[in-house]
């Protein structure tokens, strides 16, 4: 359908095959095409040139406006497409790591944490007396907490 409009707006045959186009018509009509096609390898779409073909060929018609700046009729698209290509100065701002050949270390385990601490080695009774007292702690100091703002 944008091929067949571009053909309309633009009065040239457009033949496109993979990456190659070609195109037969008027000179001044050909360049025409010729920005849109460069534009659409650049990753911008052709109804933008569509719509902007179509408001000049309105505006031709109209002998009144023939002779005047036909800019404030014109749409203005804002371009939206991020900078995807880091620049020289980019590169040169981040520094490279040095090249280790060594991995880094590898972490220890759960269970390496619990030997280092003397946790892994109690049976399951100490475990559960270990937490039960771990609770009874934050409980009583949530409290002393709680009375502090009440007082405050």
């Amino acid at each position: 359908m944008t091929l067949k409009a571009l053909e309309l707006l633009t009065e040239c045959y457009i033949l496109v095959q993979g990456n190659t186009v070609a195109t037969m018509g008027g000179f001044k009509e050909l360049k025409i095409v010729h920005r849109i096609v460069v534009d659409c390898m650049y990753n911008v779409h052709p109804i933008y040139a569509i719509k902007e073909l179509m408001i000049k060929k309105e505006l031709g018609k109209n002998p009144d406006l023939k002779d005047e700046n036909w800019e404030r009729f014109l749409p203005k698209f804002k371009k939206q497409n991020v900078k995807r290509r880091t620049t020289l100065q980019e590169k040169q701002k981040k520094k490279k790591k040095e090249y280790t050949p060594f991995p880094p270390e590898q972490l220890l385990r759960k269970e390496d944490y619990q030997m280092m601490s003397g946790e892994y080695f109690l049976t399951d009774k100490q475990k559960d007396e270990q937490k039960e007292t771990r609770k009874r702690d934050e409980k009583e100091q949530r409290k002393v907490e709680k009375v502090k703002k009440q007082n405050a």
